[in-house]
């Protein structure tokens, strides 16, 4: 297989993942890269760490009272899911449709959120808008349990116009207010139904109780409303099918998607894509898998251009990482304080900062976060004792003596393939030159030739390119 089949494999699985190690690139390449997008938008068993193994180890992920735990049990399934890609879509609708703890002291119910990102996350966006609508975390994220017909709360309305289809300038003031009109009665059952529903479903029916769904009926204002032009006795599902068929809302989220998975910025050529996949979303009846393979299999998606176009989001990074190293493959204590850092950099699973999610692209990156950033990933690639670590090392013990520049290009390229400046590679080589050529012949596990390439792993992944995908 050539060097450009690995990249271009690599770049894939960067964006429609959280990167692959140089063994799964090369399985993934005898695939092929249209074969891998289809088994990437056709998720089946992920064979993620079970949650009876978690249970054992981690008290507090099986009942998820507090945020931490369940960041970190969100955490477990991207590290070791072998369907990356529904774990990145849910993470980019997390982000879109941010809901967060510090509002809802209700972990349990932002990973039932979560859960349903997986379950319509690449299917009907219709459909996604109305389970969206129905989720109780989102229902109280944004006091949609308060919206009643005899005194509406547009809170919901608008931010579901706003910020998750249409965007501004595409609806006025009273398509809000119908649109919070036909949400009416769309709440969460009552303390006793909730006890009843816990008591029959929960593994801790005596302990915080996630919320459920109801509508009520009776609080329903079903009158005539006028939405965006239509008139009727419009309800919520109602809305959302007119919402689906604007083409404000195909670009709204065809142009997210393409940020997300392609390029920070949008171009001409990059508007040319999102037209395309305008088209798509369209011709597919609103599915949003046919839409991202239209955007995976298009020439700009696969052109060198769009390669390290994107600055890293902190999970993106810290998942990236951690799988690259082999680490918390099984439960780890530790794990916890994995999902702190990626707070630490700016974005703490489950808790975005307000309604609008988080500000990505080179935002990310201010001299706080950078600290953080690099001494995480330098942290995890220098510990000779990860798997994923000792795999580069063998690797590289099966070629003989390595000059200082032999040995960069390798590491370089075992941990992306990465492209980085001549200048960056110069800087790396000099790190290494002053012990002089390397052969890992008869070495042993945490040797001082062991810990050469770790070193330099981990100032590699130090370098301003490992910070885009």
């Amino acid at each position: 297989m050539s060097n450009q089949e690995i990249a271009l494999m690599a770049h894939l699985m960067r964006r429609a993942g959280f990167g692959a190690s140089r063994d799964e690139l090369e399985a993934r390449v005898e695939m092929g890269y249209e074969a891998v997008v289809v088994e990437l938008l056709h998720p089946t068993d992920p064979q993620n760490l079970p949650d009876d193994v978690i249970r054992r180890y981690h008290t507090e992920q099986a009942e998820m009272r507090l945020a931490d735990g369940a960041a970190a049990y969100w955490l477990y399934r991207m590290i070791t899911t072998r369907c990356p890609l529904e774990e990145k879509l849910s993470l980019f609708w997390h982000s879109l449709f941010a809901t967060g703890y510090n509002k809802l002291n209700q972990a349990r119910s932002l990973i039932n959120q979560i859960d349903m990102f997986r379950r319509h996350g690449l299917g009907s966006f219709p459909t996604l808008l109305v389970e969206l609508s129905k989720d109780p975390a989102m229902i109280i994220w944004l006091d949609n349990n308060e919206n009643h017909k005899d005194a509406i709360n547009e809170n919901y309305g608008r931010e579901l116009l706003e910020l998750f289809s249409l965007g501004i300038g595409n609806y006025t003031e009273d398509d809000v207010k119908e649109c919070a009109r036909a949400f009416t009665g769309w709440t969460l059952g009552n303390a006793e139904y909730m006890a009843t529903r816990a008591s029959r479903d929960s593994i801790w029916p005596y302990s915080r109780i996630a919320w459920f769904y109801e509508y009520r009926e009776a609080d329903h204002d079903d009158g005539e409303k006028t939405f965006l032009g239509h008139t009727g006795r419009l309800n919520g599902e109602d809305i959302v099918e007119i919402i689906v068929r604007q083409e404000a809302t195909a670009r709204f989220v065809c142009t997210r998607l393409f940020q997300f998975f392609t390029a920070d910025q949008v171009d001409e050529e990059g508007e040319q894509v999102i037209g395309s996949m305008m088209r798509t979303y369209f011709d597919s009846n609103y599915e949003i898998r046919s839409v991202l393979s239209t955007l995976f299999n298009c020439d700009y998606f696969k052109s060198d251009k769009a390669r390290f176009a994107r600055v890293k989001g902190p999970v993106e990074l810290v998942v990236g990482a951690v799988r690259l190293a082999g680490s918390y493959q099984a439960p780890t204590q530790g794990i916890e304080q994995v999902a702190r850092q990626a707070m630490y950099m700016g974005q703490g699973l489950l808790q975005p900062p307000s309604v609008e999610g988080w500000h990505e692209g080179i935002e990310w990156v201010d001299s706080g976060a950078l600290v953080e950033r690099v001494n995480f990933v330098a942290h995890e690639l220098a510990n000779v004792e990860n798997p994923g670590v000792r795999k580069i090392i063998d690797r590289l013990a099966g070629e003989g003596v390595l000059s200082p520049e032999d040995l960069v290009d390798r590491c370089l390229d075992l941990l992306g393939p990465m492209e980085v400046s001549e200048e960056t590679r110069e800087s790396l080589v000099e790190y290494v030159a002053h012990q002089g050529d390397l052969s890992l012949h008869g070495h042993q596990p945490g040797d001082a030739a062991e810990k050469r390439v770790g070193g330099l792993l981990s100032l590699a992944c130090a370098t301003k390119e490992f910070q885009l995908a």
